[in-house]
């Protein structure tokens, strides 16, 4: 929309609205041949930043065709902290229905590239995990075609134990259930990385599916992209409306 603005010289206004994980900064940067309309540029995966402060970068840092011409117009949010907690008003989409599958979407979206229902065609979407023949836990669920919402979901129908996640606090990107589980998944000779050019458009690199396979912690890994996060940080701050 900014660049279909910038070409037609049409003033571009974002009205800005609170990011409801904005509390957190964290996960690889996205590398340039992993450019996809998943991740189109190069932030981490939680970028701790508004949609008028993106779009303000975008600008800035020429990410757009035309980004000069551009006549860019933000409205920021009045008492607004970036630290607060924030419930959305209305659910973003059907497959996440509350702040829970929200919080937990930025590393639950990284068993979308292995063969594991994370609650699509259940009441839990992003919620919960599972697979048929691997017991990730001890949570029985089985997802069903809901069309509008999830038609067709993976391994829909089947008996699946996973982990409910429902109450759980974590917060950020944890990665640790992620690598527990590509253990359970070698240990039981299933191929965990079955599609693994979608889990690099997931994570905007390869460095995330190479790093699990070498066998490393989730904190080694974590620790591998602190300078690139501490780069991003800078490159932001000109954009910021809100104090860090």
């Amino acid at each position: 929309m900014m660049e279909a603005a910038a070409e037609s010289s049409t003033p571009f206004m974002v009205l800005d609205r609170p990011n409801p994980n904005g509390r957190f900064t964290d996960g690889p940067i996205l590398d340039s041949p992993y450019q996809s309309f998943v991740g189109m540029h190069p932030i981490p995966v939680l970028h701790g930043m508004t949609v008028a402060e993106l779009a303000q970068m975008i600008k800035g840092e020429k990410w757009i065709t035309d980004a000069d011409k551009l006549t860019l117009i933000t409205i920021a949010n009045t008492h607004y902290r970036r630290d607060m907690l924030y419930d959305l008003p209305v659910a973003p989409s059907p497959n996440l229905p509350n702040s829970q599958s929200v919080q937990l979407y930025p590393w639950l979206c990284f068993f979308e590239a292995p063969p594991i229902s994370v609650g699509r065609g259940t009441d839990f979407p992003f919620q919960v995990i599972g697979h048929n023949t691997v017991p990730l836990g001890d949570f029985h669920f089985s997802p069903e075609s809901r069309p509008g919402a999830s038609l067709y979901p993976k391994l829909q129908d089947q008996a699946l134990l996973g982990v409910d996640l429902r109450h759980s606090t974590r917060q950020g990107l944890d990665l640790q259930l992620f690598v527990k589980v590509y253990q359970q998944f070698t240990e039981s000779g299933v191929n965990f990385f079955e599609r693994p050019d979608f889990m690099n458009k997931l994570a905007g690199s390869n460095q995330l599916r190479l790093a699990i396979e070498q066998g490393q912690s989730a904190q080694q890994i974590k620790q591998s992209w602190q300078s690139g996060i501490q780069a991003f940080k800078q490159l932001r701050k000109p954009y910021l409306l809100y104090p860090e």
